[in-house]
């Protein structure tokens, strides 16, 4: 059983920058995509970004391109979203999911896997 935990949440001035961990364990596979997804109050879970483990491939929402990266860490099994130029608009917790799917993963109905959720706070 795969287990996500995120970290690195917290309260940052517009403009500001954070940076999100997520440390798996319990069966992670070469083959599987990690993601960001984030839920403001009374919106949708929504995609923000992935990355395979085994190759790095990424892919982003239009929304994050150029201020948002999402990396990872083989040995130490975590995931990482630099988040660069926040907006107040982007407070929201923010989740780590898992998914041993490929393709196209931008729904949350395709990750099986979640975390808890860490809160992001942009203040203006």
């Amino acid at each position: 059983q795969v287990q996500l935990v995120e970290s690195g949440g917290g309260l940052v001035q517009a403009g500001g920058s954070l940076r999100l961990s997520c440390a798996a364990s319990g069966g992670t596979f070469s083959g599987d995509v990690m993601a960001w997804f984030r839920q403001a109050p009374g919106k949708e879970r929504e995609f923000v970004a992935h990355i395979t483990w085994s190759d790095g491939n990424t892919d982003y929402a239009d929304s994050v391109k150029g201020r948002f990266t999402i990396s990872r860490d083989n040995a130490k099994n975590t995931v990482y979203l630099q988040m660069n130029s926040l907006k107040p608009e982007e407070t929201a917790v923010y989740y780590c999911a898992a998914t041993p799917h490929s393709g196209v993963l931008t729904t949350t109905h395709l990750y099986p896997y979640w975390g808890q959720g860490t809160q992001v706070t942009v203040s203006s």
